[in-house]
């Protein structure tokens, strides 16, 4: 099988690396202004693989998007909009895209899958696939499970099906709409255990899982999703890489934020914690995590002082 993959960050070359190594024919795109792909081109290295020969790159939109019927898309959350309207203007009739990056929409709280669909004006099929694992572990073949959903179940199944292996168990995915949301919205969970992290608060991460979950299912419900969904893969069953692992770079984010620590990498959940915002406000579901985290962030408030508020609110029965 055929697949491209654009973007040649930390994802995007693991995903060309692992569709290689399931034995299909990859090309990886990447601009070729950007660090990661000249590195790539010279050296066929990175921090974390070394990138197999058979893997073609190429900085030409065009010549990738033309050369498979499976796109992998791993470029920034908020670089899409403009990115879709990029690739609409060349001939996508029939591919499938899978969107492998995890994030909403900062100024609209949009769904990323929404955003591609309202951009590309042809007829194509979208996935994403999310859950947890580090591109770290992965590659020395240490197994995880991640979901793969799209509203196609045929598509669901052919990525599933190319792409299964002994170190990535699939499973398919049956709402859109709440593993897009929980897997945006673990990142803010993961930015918040950071933040714990560096007040030496570690030991509230646990009420941190059990209330952020409850907070985002009710979202998810009030937008029309299973809220049953929150307690999957997509959303709790990726705490453990994203609030412990120290492979999280939105958990590092937190605890460097806080520490007041330079971080150089991208963490989605500091945009994504906006976007959630917008649809806290829309949808009228409260999210005490995620008002808090946005403003230590955002707003330049105490973080200690948010923390404080946020765990010592008035008493309540713990409803599930």
């Amino acid at each position: 099988m055929k697949v491209t993959v654009l973007g040649c960050g930390r994802w995007g070359s693991f995903l060309s690396w692992y569709a290689n190594k399931q034995g299909h024919d990859v090309k990886l795109w990447g601009r070729e202004a950007s660090r990661n792909y000249q590195k790539l081109l010279q050296t066929r290295t990175n921090d974390y693989l070394l990138l197999p020969q058979q893997i073609q790159l190429t900085n030409s939109l065009e010549e990738a998007v033309a050369f498979a019927e499976l796109i992998f898309i791993a470029i920034s959350a908020q670089e899409l909009r403009g990115f879709a309207k990029q690739l609409n203007s060349l001939n996508l009739a029939g591919k499938s895209f899978v969107l492998c990056m995890k994030g909403l929409e900062v100024n609209t709280g949009e769904r990323l899958t929404r955003v591609m669909k309202e951009e590309i004006q042809q007829p194509v099929h979208v996935a994403i696939w999310v859950g947890p694992g580090h591109v770290q572990d992965f590659v020395q073949d240490i197994p995880n499970c991640m979901v793969i959903d799209s509203d196609d179940s045929q598509v669901t199944k052919l990525i599933v099906d190319s792409l299964g292996s002994e170190t990535i168990r699939f499973y398919y995915g049956e709402d859109v709409l709440g593993n897009e949301i929980g897997a945006a919205a673990k990142n803010v969970i993961g930015i918040a255990a950071g933040i714990l992290d560096g007040l030496g608060y570690s030991s509230l991460k646990g009420a941190l899982m059990a209330r952020g979950t409850k907070e985002i299912a009710r979202l998810v419900k009030a937008m029309g999703g299973n809220e049953l969904t929150v307690y999957g893969l997509g959303h709790l069953g990726d705490y453990e890489a994203t609030v412990f692992s120290k492979h999280s770079h939105n958990r590092r984010f937190g605890e460097a934020f806080v520490k007041q620590e330079p971080f150089e990498k991208l963490a989605e959940g500091a945009a994504t914690v906006k976007a959630l915002l917008h649809l806290s406000a829309k949808y009228d579901v409260e999210l005490p995590i995620c008002q808090a985290v946005n403003a230590v962030l955002w707003e330049e408030q105490d973080a200690r002082d948010q923390i404080m508020k946020l765990f010592m609110r008035p008493v309540k029965f713990e409803t599930i």
